[in-house]
């Protein structure tokens, strides 16, 4: 079975940016909440800092996630589809 490249990376973009988007929304209504989770992203992501911008960091976060996601799922992709590819020849 042959995995789709770009569209892995779509999905697991979503997954990622709309858990971290999540996580910071949800952190805004109710602080402490994912403050760890929050605090992990912050040590990460070098354009986000956890408390600081309020929503705006929020954002900047959401988008460091969503290329993130991006980029691990292409490479996951691509790295199954050449090792399943070498184990069938």
């Amino acid at each position: 079975m042959k995995l789709d490249v770009i569209r892995l990376g779509c999905a697991l973009s979503a997954v990622w940016g709309l858990i971290v988007l999540l996580a910071g929304i949800t952190n805004l209504l109710w602080p402490g909440y994912a403050e760890e989770f929050l605090k992990m992203i912050d040590s990460i992501y070098p354009g986000y800092h956890y408390g600081l911008w309020g929503f705006g960091g929020v954002a900047v976060a959401t988008l460091y996630a969503i290329i993130d996601g991006w980029v691990i799922g292409v490479v996951f992709a691509w790295l199954y589809n050449l090792f399943t590819k070498r184990q069938r020849a």
